[in-house]
């Protein structure tokens, strides 16, 4: 499974583009794959206020129902239409066309690199 160099990551197997104070978010190829095949995709609000590490969606799988935690704190932007209407995008193209949100970010927590995430699941996996 390829894990993009230019990316930033989560424990919670979210990545992050941040660029100009913008932070692109989707989850990972790992967490697609542990989900499932993805039927529902539950997205906070244009305008909406996150919190790095509170809950700020779902997203449902034919295996169970998973919370998604905001990896930074902010404004939400932008939300990806496209994956609402289509969640199997999510995982079939993880890391561009299924991206889940932007957020205009106020503050960023800690976040691995490639090589920490890679180390991560490895020991998850």
């Amino acid at each position: 499974m390829s894990i993009p160099e230019n990316l930033s990551y989560t424990k919670e197997h979210e990545w992050l583009n941040l660029a100009d104070g913008v932070a692109t978010v989707g989850i990972t190829a790992f967490a697609g794959e542990s989900l499932g095949d993805i039927v529902f995709v539950q997205l906070p609000a244009v305008g909406d206020t996150i919190t790095a590490g509170e809950e700020c969606g779902e997203i449902e799988s034919t295996k169970s129902v998973s919370e998604l935690f905001a990896p930074v704190s902010g404004e939400v932007v932008e939300i990806n239409e496209a994956v609402t209407d289509s969640p199997e995008t999510v995982n079939s193209d993880p890391y561009d066309a299924g991206w889940l949100f932007k957020v205009k970010v106020d503050t960023v927590p800690e976040l691995l690199d490639a090589q920490a995430y890679s180390a991560l699941i490895s020991e998850e996996g």
